[in-house]
């Protein structure tokens, strides 16, 4: 069944909502666009053209290593599985693709979004119901198609009004598959989601998470990046009405030969919104005649539209590259188009180990090694700390452990 909805602006999802179709046609997508929240956006993987290198959407991509996901070539041969386990009073549906919630978070922006919107056969949509406080968190797992095989997903978590939940994601396996999740929080709800893509070392995975907030609404968003091959995710905000709130936590951990990429947008369409976004990452590579070395991507897009008074925001992320060979990109931006709010700011760090922590450690006794680890440790665990769920927070714990033993650090 082919999905009904076409071509729209990110202003004009109300559209998608009510099945209404606001433009149509194709887009002249050279044009400069105001701000980043007005680029070209659509449901139809044909409005868009096949990326180069010279896009700035894609710039940093490794394009030859997506198998195809971005120019059509990559056809769906299998499905990856999607598993819920949650507690009473959280409502779990498998649906087609003519459900008229589907797509109400926000549209692809990017050709492998629209792919993979165009090409999902059935989505899973998690529901907790209005004034429903779930006790535990929800867990989904979604498992890879296997080796050399293709999927698309669709995944939708929704909660009404006065809802509080928490969310774990947990992404494993292999294959290569592109998704969109969609984080609907409607007025007053409160949603916790920690995703973690562990994916074995073939896999290719982009994904592009879209997020709503309805009116003094809360969402906690974890993105943990460690396994797979090439890794892509693109986290997009958006503000309903006043008073919502937005924090964006992101962990990564590149060995050599891993392409790991995060891109954020977070578009202040309201006042008297807050977001604030602080992201970390390490890379260890290998040097040397054939050898691939780790490379890291974040760009972290803060846009204060010129209706978003009141508005306060923030973004940082910070690398630390542990061995020769790594490269980290990181390129925070921010568009303000309003004098009217109560303070905005971003900044990025990447660099080695701090040489008068080390001086520090290693005058009170502590061999090198060990200050070193230390140090990695204390680096991620401003993030690690914050999420809710102890389970995860020993994992990644164990997690960075494995790391580290495989450079020594």
């Amino acid at each position: 069944m082919s999905n009904s909805h076409t071509g729209v602006p990110l202003d004009g999802v109300i559209g998608a909502v009510t099945g209404e179709n606001p433009t149509s046609g194709r887009e002249d997508k050279s044009k400069l666009v105001a701000n980043k929240g007005a680029q070209f956006t659509s449901y139809d993987v044909d409005a868009f053209e096949i990326p180069s290198g010279r896009d700035e959407l894609w710039r940093f991509t490794p394009l030859r290593r997506l198998r195809g996901l971005h120019d059509g070539s990559a056809s769906a041969s299998s499905a990856a599985d999607i598993a819920v386990s949650a507690p009473q009073g959280v409502t779990i549906e498998k649906v087609g693709r003519d459900d008229k919630r589907l797509g109400v978070a926000g549209v692809p922006a990017d050709r492998v979004a629209a792919q993979a919107y165009s090409a999902f056969a059935e989505a899973t949509v998690v529901t907790v119901a209005s004034e429903v406080e779930v006790d535990g968190p929800v867990d989904i797992t979604v498992t890879g198609p296997g080796v050399d095989a293709v999927a698309y997903g669709h995944l939708q978590i929704r909660l009404e009004k006065f809802a509080k939940a928490t969310v774990v994601i947990d992404q494993i396996g292999s294959g290569t598959y592109a998704e969109n999740i969609e984080f609907v929080v409607d007025d007053s709800a409160h949603l916790t989601v920690v995703l973690i893509q562990d994916w074995e070392t073939d896999a290719v995975h982009v994904g592009a998470h879209h997020a709503r907030l309805g009116r003094d609404s809360v969402l906690r968003h974890f993105n943990v990046s460690l396994g797979g091959d090439l890794v892509r995710v693109s986290p997009t905000v958006h503000y309903d009405a006043p008073g919502g709130d937005a924090e964006l936590f992101g962990l990564y951990f590149a060995d050599a030969g891993q392409h790991l990429e995060q891109r954020l947008l977070v578009d202040h369409t309201a006042p008297k919104c807050k977001s604030n976004v602080l992201y970390k990452g390490a890379l260890q590579g290998e040097t040397g005649p054939g050898k691939v070395d780790a490379h890291t991507v974040w760009i972290g897009d803060v846009l204060i539209r010129a209706e978003a008074e009141d508005t306060s925001t923030f973004e940082f992320n910070r690398n630390l590259v542990l061995t020769d060979g790594a490269r980290a990109d990181s390129v925070p931006n921010l568009e303000i188009e309003t004098g009217e709010i109560l303070g905005a700011g971003h900044a990025s760090a990447t660099g080695r180990f701090d040489d008068e922590q080390l001086f520090y450690l290693r005058a009170r006794g502590i061999s090198e090694e060990a200050a070193r680890r230390l140090i990695v440790r204390g680096f991620f665990h401003e993030i690690i700390d914050r999420i809710p769920v102890a389970a995860v927070r020993e994992r990644l714990d164990a997690a960075i452990e494995t790391e580290l033993a495989i450079t020594g650090a």
